[in-house]
């Protein structure tokens, strides 16, 4: 289910891991922990599965573009691109699901199920327990392999 507040997402420490800032598309919020994708304009907004939607990584810092006459751009998000993440995976069963890809159908929802426009985040890398799950992402433009 989409972020309705920010939520504080649990990083690993690794060689890597960096952020960066991209623009905002107007009329959206974009939430502290939310999943971020952009369509083929490259402005970033929480995490929607459609069609040709990118995933950009995890809001490390939000920013609300919602206000009256708010344009594309107007703000930036802090996007941390890559690294490891603790997240509740739907599908998830065991030590079994390790290197198994996941996706996102929205900006809190994951699944190892590719759907129809789910949108590839990354891998499981450890398992912890339940559904909860350890996931090394990367953002589409840098990934090294599809």
């Amino acid at each position: 289910m989409s972020l309705t507040k920010g939520v504080a997402r649990t990083y690993g420490a690794g060689v890597g891991e960096y952020m960066i800032k991209a623009p905002v598309r107007a009329s959206v919020h974009v939430f502290e922990g939310s999943a971020v994708s952009s369509p083929a304009d490259g402005f970033a907004r929480p995490l929607t599965a459609a069609a040709g939607e990118s995933f950009r990584g995890f809001a490390e810092e939000g920013f609300d573009n919602t206000a009256v006459g708010a344009a594309n751009g107007d703000g930036d998000s802090l996007l941390r691109k890559e690294g490891t993440v603790i997240l509740d995976v739907v599908g998830v069963t065991g030590v079994g699901d390790i290197g198994a890809d996941v996706y996102a159908s929205d900006d809190d929802t994951f699944t190892l199920s590719a759907g129809t426009n789910n949108v590839k985040i990354g891998k499981v890398v450890h398992f912890d327990s339940g559904t909860t799950v350890r996931v090394r992402f990367e953002a589409a433009e840098v990934r090294s392999v599809s």
